[in-house]
């Protein structure tokens, strides 16, 4: 999960809705009713900012080749993976190429990744080291709003959690990639994850154990499991409401939230200037960084173009729910609704001890959204673990991707474990 985004949620909603709320005018007319709607989608009076780069471009512009794969999972979702199947440094195309596959995190896509550029960008470095890169995407971003019989405008379609993503969309592209030419005489993957995007692999190879097979590495960057530590002000704020089956949660339930839009983006842009209100809340996780340079600030511009890439609101509860529960586990869904899905009152937990994989942890003392306490935990319960302590105090949940250094201190380190691996 990203931070600043989390963050903003409540003070970004409640403005809003605030200012709408003052600002309309108390009439029973309809037709004095101002369109809203209309005056937020008026194309002559903002420049689209959707229209802006995307993951091909991305790649593109430093002259390595790119593919757009479709991939439909077992229940109906069609999501979207990006693909540099060779370098056009090493012109590597005619030889076996190893498979090396990134998944995002919360609110983010694809685009997340090649920001950094070709010379600290981790699928770039993955490429020019003889990889055949993939890139995730999660059902309901901006690269994955397709389903066979669903449309995104009715709830059904935004009916799901960060559990289905591991269950469905990572197996399915682990399974696609294992069938695409050059991946065919392949057993296996090598994974990198941030954040949600470790949360994913913890399910699918706790549920689906079978793909502990078909994983030669994974690399678990900030990993989010357990919970119980993490000290945010505002997932501490929100989760005694959220974190439970009530009201509220209700209310909140399956629907999209934060998409990628032209009305998002610029509101996502206005509320974080340096003299807005809620610039604390958005610039929190980011002040030491800021401050202290840390940040690469043209990855940093890129992806406030593209983020937040949208997600459903079930992510963000199952979320709430791990913190408030203490649990690794499947959605609540309220005692009734958990005996009809589970069999029993309360969620099954994630039996994570299956998990035989060879899995890399990578964690730091300053992540407030991956606690060193909880990291920890959930290490205790894998069999086949490697700890990557960041020794740098001051190392945080997104510097795991865009810290200045990263390169130096996370992307050449994997390349180098994947390369030992392969015997290169």
């Amino acid at each position: 999960m990203y931070r600043s985004h989390i963050a903003v949620i409540c003070a970004f909603v409640g403005i809003f809705v605030g200012t709408v709320v003052q600002s309309a005018p108390f009439s029973n007319d309809p037709a004095e009713v101002p369109n809203f709607y209309e005056l937020f989608n008026n194309p002559d009076a903002h420049l689209s900012l959707t229209n802006g780069p995307d993951t091909i471009h991305f790649i593109e512009e430093h002259g390595y080749p790119v593919e757009r794969h479709y991939v439909t999972t077992e229940d109906g979702y069609i999501i979207s993976l990006f693909r540099i199947p060779y370098s056009h440094n090493i012109q590597n195309q005619q030889e076996k190429r190893p498979i090396a596959f990134i998944q995002h995190g919360l609110f983010a896509s694809s685009d997340f990744w090649p920001s950094l550029g070709p010379d600290d960008g981790l699928p770039f470095l993955l490429s020019d080291a003889g990889y055949d890169v993939w890139l995730g995407n999660a059902r309901g971003n901006r690269y994955s709003k397709n389903h066979t019989s669903r449309l995104t405008s009715h709830p059904d379609f935004w009916r799901f959690s960060w559990h289905e993503i591991g269950y469905f969309d990572i197996a399915a592209a682990i399974d696609y990639t294992l069938s695409t030419e050059n991946g065919q005489d392949q057993k296996g993957i090598h994974y990198i994850g941030h954040s949600q995007g470790t949360t994913v692999m913890f399910v699918l190879l706790s549920s689906r154990p079978e793909y502990n097979d078909k994983i030669k590495t994974a690399h678990m960057l900030a990993p989010v499991a357990f919970m119980d530590h993490m000290d945010d002000v505002m997932v501490n704020t929100l989760s005694p409401y959220l974190g439970f089956n009530n009201i509220y949660s209700t209310l909140f339930c399956s629907q999209e939230f934060l998409p990628h839009n032209d009305f998002v983006l610029a509101l996502m842009y206005s509320v974080c200037l340096p003299e807005s209100i809620v610039y604390s809340f958005c610039s929190s996780s980011n002040e030491t960084t800021t401050e202290e340079g840390r940040t690469n600030s043209t990855a940093s511009a890129l992806t406030s173009g593209v983020m937040p890439a949208g997600v459903s609101t079930d992510q963000i509860l199952h979320y709430m729910q791990e913190h408030q529960s203490g649990h690794f586990r499947q959605f609540d869904f309220g005692t009734k609704k958990n005996m009809k899905v589970y069999g029993t009152e309360a969620p099954e937990d994630y039996p994570t001890e299956l998990i035989t994989a060879e899995m890399h942890l990578w964690y730091s003392d300053s992540d407030e959204m991956a606690a060193v306490e909880d990291v920890l935990r959930v290490a205790e319960t894998l069999p086949n673990k490697v700890m990557h302590h960041m020794e740098d105090p001051l190392w945080d949940h997104m510097d795991f991707a865009l810290n200045w250094e990263v390169r130096q201190y996370i992307n050449d380190p994997i390349v180098a474990i994947l390369n030992e691996y392969e015997g290169k």
